[in-house]
């Protein structure tokens, strides 16, 4: 293929919307926000006219909260079925059962997308730091045990922590008492690094600001004792992970300074952001050569591919969409193909990207050029993102056109 036409598909993710996208989510968060607030209001004005209650007698005691969490999960399972999942909280999903809890917890990390452009105020309104290469997991310490959980929502570990009710003590706290965080295991030293906290001691931190999150993560995980060295009720170490504002020497201490942790890449928090489940532009990750080993996708020994590889979710219809909300479609299998490869609604599929690359118009996508290899390996628990196949589709094409010493306009 010509040169020209291998650079025109290319250029245009130059035009993205991820910073359109970025206002929309935080004028969602506000709008959400107004709508607490006013429920809340309906429920104070309510509550203040109603007609006092009749007594209750002694002999007809309400019943425990355990026991109430408990029925009404029952009966909202056994009425409204699989989909009243997205309502339970963390209490909820832990009386499901394997194939369920699975199912919960795999849609409740947040997710960034790849860093396809440079965000508007990115000095004044964003934090960075360098993950850690390991294990992206959700630990929750709840009823004196606490269990990690990755990313696919299949159990990692499960163990005696320092974290609120996370051991069998007397001082471990209330068994209702439950904390989650959002965490990377380093297989290396064995440790837990914590990147962002949802819940602690029961008290939900997912509609607060990154910056008031982050502030109390550095506060009160110390103050746990978690990040003690491992004991008999201690058996990992948890640690914090360097936050820097995104001035030049935040940014050059992230990418540079030295960690106790194999860097893979740089994550990008906005501060104003929520934790919200799912891919979010308001967190964005950025890889290279010098701050990751693995800056594209490789195979089981380790190689860069000679063509990079994308995995889609096959949705009823035949379509093959991304893990994005609401989801980019990238084509369509028929029907006679389908029952042929034994595939079904809801399975995630491999396919490489061929020469024709990716075609986008103003930031969205019109073609691409895929062939099909077979299902992805069972651990996956989602497919990619787009704004991570448009970067490593990119990132392989420069890659390609500088080994082959062709003249072309400098990358972004």
């Amino acid at each position: 293929m010509a040169p020209s036409d291998l650079r025109r598909p290319f250029k245009r993710p130059l035009i993205s919307d991820q910073e359109k996208r970025r206002a929309q989510s935080l004028l969602r968060q506000a709008q959400n926000r107004q709508d607490a607030q006013r429920h809340a209001r309906f429920l104070v004005s309510t509550v203040l006219t109603l007609p006092s209650q009749s007594y209750v007698p002694e002999s007809q005691p309400e019943p425990e909260p355990e026991l109430q969490v408990e029925l009404e999960l029952t009966e909202s399972i056994s009425s409204s079925g699989s989909n009243s999942l997205e309502n339970l909280d963390v209490l909820g999903a832990s009386k499901l059962k394997a194939a369920e809890a699975r199912k919960w917890f795999a849609k409740q990390l947040m997710l960034p997308e790849w860093m396809i452009d440079v965000p508007n105020n990115l000095a004044q309104d964003w934090f960075v730091f360098a993950r850690p290469s390991g294990k992206r997991c959700f630990v929750v310490s709840c009823n004196g045990t606490t269990i990690s959980r990755l990313r696919n929502g299949s159990i990692l570990n499960r163990f005696p922590s320092a974290l609120p009710s996370g051991a069998r003590k007397k001082e471990s706290g209330s068994s209702q008492s439950y904390s989650i965080l959002d965490c990377i295991f380093h297989e290396l030293d064995q440790t837990y690094y914590v990147i962002d906290m949802v819940c602690w001691r029961g008290y939900s931190l997912s509609d607060c600001t990154a910056e008031f999150r982050f502030f109390w993560l550095n506060s009160k995980l110390a103050e746990s004792g978690a990040c003690e060295p491992p004991s008999y009720y201690h058996k990992y170490r948890f640690s914090l992970v360097p936050v820097y504002g995104c001035d030049s020497n935040g940014l050059q201490a992230a990418y540079s300074a030295p960690v106790p942790y194999v860097k893979d890449g740089l994550l990008f928090y906005n501060k104003h952001a929520h934790y919200q489940a799912g891919i979010t532009p308001l967190a964005l990750v950025w890889k290279d050569e010098n701050c990751s080993q693995y800056v594209m996708d490789t195979d089981s020994k380790g190689q860069v591919p000679n063509q990079q590889q994308v995995v889609l979710e096959l949705q009823e219809d035949g379509k093959l969409t991304t893990s994005d909300d609401p989801p980019i479609v990238f084509g369509c299998l028929d029907g006679s193909f389908i029952q042929q490869s034994g595939l079904h609604s809801g399975c995630l599929v491999r396919f490489s990207i061929g020469e024709g690359g990716l075609i986008l118009m103003d930031g969205k996508l019109e073609k691409a050029d895929l062939h099909y290899l077979g299902k992805a390996n069972r651990a996956r628990g989602s497919a990619d993102s787009f704004s991570k196949v448009l970067l490593t589709t990119m990132l392989q094409f420069y890659t390609f056109r500088l080994c082959s010493n062709t003249v072309f306009d400098t990358p972004p």
